[in-house]
Formats: C-alpha cells, structure tokens, sequence
C-alpha cells in the first residue's frame, strides 16, 4: 500500500490500536492474542490497526490484511522516549512489514546522545520510502517533526510528559492548531474515551483519529466503570 492509498483510507475515520505489553492483562508470553481484538476491530469497520511488538505487528496483518501502524515500546537505560527509540526497532518493524513506523518524537532525553532530529533524519535516510508517524506531546514538537520530513503527526504522547498540558480527557486545541497549522496529516490520538469526544476530535480538523484503551483494553475500561461508582458514594 502506497502512503496515498494508506492516507486516503484512513481519511475522516477511525484508527483503532490494538496493545498489550508485558504486565497488562492480555499480553500472553507464549504468543500475540492481539489479533483477536483486531478481528473484532475489522468487524466494526477501523480501516487500519495501530499495535506495538514485531509479533502483534505480523500476527495482525496476517489475521486482517488491514495496514498496521507498528510500533515497538521499549525501555533502555538513560532514554525517557520509549516508543520505537533506537533503529534496531525500526529496523524491526520495517522487516516485519509495518505498513507505518511510529516514532517517539517527543524532547525527552535520549541515552544515545543524538538530538531527536538527528536520529529521525537517520531513519529517513536509511528508509526513504518509509511512511513514519511522529508521536509527540507538543506543537512545538510537531511542528517539528513535519519539518523533519515525518509524513504524519499524532497527538499521541500529549499529556504523557511532564511537560505538556494534563488533562483527563483528548487534547482538542493542540489538535486543532497542528491541523491548521503543520502541514501533513495530523492524526488526533491520546485519551478519547467515548464516542462523542471521537465525533469532536475529528471536528477539530485532524486528518483521522486513533482510539485504544476505551475499546481494547478492559482493565481500563473497568476501573473507568469502578471509579465513577467510587465516586458517586
């Protein structure tokens, strides 16, 4: 799939990421479950997969011959960015057949020592063809990251470092803003927890957007449930 057809299918809809990394309550050790929840996915009409780990990656496209954002999230000694941080998970994802490669885009230090644009002008230059994703919590940082040549920019990682706006529910102004503003897809990610806040992140301009926890991962959404009773006592 061309990064025309891909953006034109994604356009205006739904992406739903289908996660589960070691510790949560569906990640089984000895092989991917994940493309079950992609399955049910599929069925209720997401044109594309988001999903963490070379096997969830392969066992997703294998299960719905959807194309996969993939990512790989990962901890190393010295890096606060955890979300494909070095090129030995890009190159990872991209020989597994990552239809898109997400990137920690974010200013937070990398053990490395390379600046986050040095190390995203690496990955182009060595996958020039490839359609990478910029997961980033700031306008500042997808401003710059569209200027550093990433085809997409997503909201993802806003409220998740301790420098961007808090909040219990989407980030809806720095969707808008890098709509309007930085000039490639913008895809709105980030704790859209029902439908309707879907429906107005959408409005705000962004290209399409990406839903998970709220529809594929059920601890959360039972603590969601156990907290508002908790609350009404």
């Amino acid at each position: 799939m061309t990064k025309k057809d891909f953006l034109n299918s994604i356009k205006g809809q739904m992406i739903i990421s289908c996660q589960a990394v070691e510790g949560e309550p569906l990640y089984v050790e000895e092989k991917s479950i994940m493309y079950l929840m992609a399955r049910a996915a599929k069925m209720a009409g997401t044109p594309a997969i988001r999903t963490s780990s070379v096997r969830d990656v392969a066992a997703i496209k294998e299960e719905t011959g959807l194309p996969v954002i993939g990512l790989i999230k990962i901890k190393y000694d010295g890096f606060e960015s955890y979300i494909t941080p070095t090129m030995k998970e890009v190159d990872e994802l991209a020989a597994v057949g990552s239809d898109v490669i997400a990137l920690d885009c974010t200013n937070r230090k990398r053990g490395d020592g390379q600046t986050v644009e040095q190390f995203v002008k690496k990955v182009r230059q060595k996958y020039p063809d490839a359609v990478l994703m910029a997961d980033i919590s700031t306008y500042e940082e997808g401003m710059d990251a569209a200027a550093w040549g990433m085809d997409i920019v997503g909201t993802t990682m806003s409220g998740y470092t301790s420098y961007s706006s808090k909040g219990d529910g989407p980030d809806f102004e720095l969707m808008s803003r890098l709509a309007a503003d930085c000039g490639v897809p913008v895809i709105g990610e980030g704790k859209i927890h029902t439908p309707a806040q879907a429906v107005e992140a959408l409005k705000t301009g962004v290209w399409s957007i990406v839903v998970g926890g709220a529809i594929t991962r059920p601890l959360e959404i039972a603590q969601r449930f156990m907290n508002e009773i908790e609350a009404s006592r």
